[in-house]
């Protein structure tokens, strides 16, 4: 039976409690509310199948990837669809496609009040939830097992999510039903723990004084694609406050991300999907507007074959490896070294306290970025003269 020693050898896939016929193992949240396999010994029989299943090691199946994935730079035609989604809107033209072949679409939603979960959907209006960031490790619930049973009904499939989340699913599918799966992954800079958001919404409701009604974890419209800058609308009013803070800190990580075994270019997926940052060194005139550009890496024949599908709705620039390799193609996010205390002290005091212990750096923080921001153009201006 699974046993987890080191809550960092588990990344809360799901596979080993989707593949018990016994239902002996459920997921349960610790106390920043990631989750993790308990075993129930009584329904357990022993069989081994959830250790055999786990595929957050460095041997997950690569079988099929290309010797190296093809890069591309791409934007979708409708510029609704860009102006709405997180970066270039490769995602919406992917799942359009599986949505005209009759198929299911899964990703990151909301249930109850902004609880971030995974989802099924079957049409454009459906899926249009998962569209943007969602800063927080989504609950998989059985998702993986309603997606065998679309398999086994005949649909194609689309799933998109982590890569931790695409290779557990990779391995719980298995080869004889995987031929209409297709897997998307996206280039994870680290999940943050569900409670903190729970708890963060709570803290700005009381704070403004009005339910939450909308919230968007980067605001492109309003700020711009490069910004990194979380809106929140409320019943009455609204307000940006600092829950991307303490993301790139990443202070409140899932233990597993500082140990993650897909930060390359291996991908366990058929198509990866980010943000192509640095974009202007392959095409300056494609994000001019500054309203967002998607990677799109071709990572298995199959992969191929989808994006060849679906390049009429996308403006496409081939690109090189060399000039997309955002650091967690290269290694895993370094975990802030007080991720440990920060846990401790939140299971001990509470939200508000560690928010004002470890997030009252951030107009320090936000100081040191305009001085910099400031000696850059001060340096471009004596280059020029």
């Amino acid at each position: 039976m699974i046993h987890i020693t080191d809550p960092a050898d588990c990344c809360g896939c799901t596979a080993c409690a989707s593949i018990c016929a016994h239902d002996a193992i459920t997921m349960q949240p610790d106390c920043m509310g990631f989750l993790y396999p308990t075993v129930n010994t009584t329904l357990c029989t022993d069989c081994g199948l959830c250790e055999t299943v786990c595929a957050f090691n460095e041997h997950y199946d690569t079988s099929l990837n290309l010797p190296q994935p093809e890069a591309y730079a791409a934007r979708h035609k409708n510029m609704k669809e860009v102006e709405t989604s997180r970066s270039g809107a490769a995602f919406i033209a992917i799942s359009d496609w599986i949505l005209q072949q009759g198929g299911s679409v899964y990703g990151a939603g909301y249930t109850d009040h902004f609880r971030v979960v995974h989802k099924r959907a079957t049409t454009r209006e459906e899926r249009d939830e998962f569209k943007g960031s969602k800063y927080v490790q989504s609950d998989m619930g059985k998702v993986f097992r309603q997606v065998k049973q679309d398999l086994k009904n005949g649909m194609i499939v689309l799933f998109s999510g982590t890569p931790c989340q695409t290779s557990g699913l990779n391995a719980y599918i298995g080869k004889k039903l995987c031929k209409n799966l297709y897997l998307v992954d996206i280039v994870c800079h680290g999940v943050p723990a569900p409670y903190l958001w729970r708890d963060y919404l709570s803290y700005l409701e009381k704070k403004q004084g009005a339910k939450i009604c909308w919230v968007n974890f980067r605001d492109k419209q309003e700020f711009g694609w490069k910004a990194h800058k979380e809106t929140f609308k409320f019943v009455k009013g609204g307000g940006k406050m600092s829950f991307t803070f303490l993301f790139y800190q990443h202070i409140m990580f899932r233990h597993s991300c500082g140990k993650c075994h897909f930060t390359n270019i291996q991908r366990p997926s058929d198509i990866t999907i980010a943000d192509f940052w640095g974009i202007e060194k392959v095409d300056p005139n494609i994000n001019s507007d500054d309203k967002g550009v998607s990677l799109i890496l071709i990572n298995t024949e199959k992969g191929q074959k989808l994006f060849e599908a679906i390049q009429h709705d996308l403006n496409t620039i081939p690109a090189t490896l060399d000039k997309c390799l955002q650091p967690n193609l290269k290694h895993p996010t370094i975990i802030h070294p007080q991720r440990m205390d920060f846990e401790r002290d939140y299971k001990k005091y509470g939200f508000s306290y560690v928010m004002k212990k470890y997030g009252n750096n951030e107009r320090r923080h936000k100081l040191k970025s305009t001085i910099k921001k400031i000696k850059n153009k001060i340096k471009r201006i004596i280059h020029i003269n």
